[in-house]
C-alpha cells in the first residue's frame, strides 16, 4: 500500500497539473473560453501598461501571455504526466510564474478577488514541493527491527521512555 506521502504528491500533482494545463490553454486559445480568453488578453495589456520596464525590453502583452501559457500548460503536463524529479522542476517553474503573476495583479491594484485563486494554488504549490522534498519514513516494523526506536533497550518491542 502506497505511504500517505505519495499518496499526497500524486494528488496535489494531478490536481494542480490539471489546473495548470487548463489556465495555459485559456491563455493560448480562446477554444475553452472566449470570455476567458478576452480576460486574459485585457489583464495582460494592463500588465505591460503597468510595467514600462516591458516596452523598454520589447515585451509586448502577446509575448508575455502566450511565454506564461506555455509555461502553464508545459509545467502542467509534466506535473500531471511525469514522475520523479521533472516535477519538482515543473513545480519551482510555476510556483515563480505565479508569484510573477501576483506581483502583476499587485501593480495594477486588482481586487483581492482577481487574484485569490493565485494565492491559494500558489500555496499549494509550496505544500506539494515541501512534502515532495522530505526524506520517505521508514515503516514502524524497520524501526524495530534494526533497532531505531528503543535501540538502547535489550527487548526490541519496548521504547526506552527518558
Amino acid at each position: 500500500m502506497a505511504s500517505p506521502r505519495t499518496v499526497t504528491i500524486v494528488a496535489l500533482s494531478m490536481a494542480l497539473g490539471l489546473f495548470f494545463v487548463f489556465m495555459g490553454t485559456i491563455k493560448l486559445t480562446p477554444r475553452l473560453s472566449k470570455d476567458a480568453y478576452s480576460e486574459m488578453k485585457r489583464a495582460y495589456k494592463s500588465y505591460v501598461k503597468a510595467l514600462p520596464a516591458l516596452k523598454k525590453l520589447g515585451i509586448t502583452s502577446l509575448f508575455l501571455r502566450k511565454t506564461i501559457g506555455s509555461l502553464e500548460l508545459a509545467c502542467g503536463i509534466v506535473l500531471t504526466l511525469v514522475p520523479g524529479k521533472p516535477r519538482d522542476v515543473a513545480n519551482f517553474i510555476l510556483l515563480i510564474l505565479v508569484l510573477i503573476v501576483l506581483f502583476f495583479h499587485q501593480l495594477v491594484g486588482d481586487p483581492l478577488k482577481r487574484y485569490a485563486h493565485a494565492l491559494v494554488f500558489g500555496i499549494l504549490l509550496t505544500c506539494r514541493l515541501l512534502v515532495s522534498r522530505q526524506p520517505e519514513e521508514e515503516p514502524y516494523e524497520k524501526k524495530v527491527t534494526r533497532g531505531g526506536i528503543g535501540a538502547n533497550s535489550r527487548e526490541p518491542n519496548k521504547m526506552k521512555v527518558s
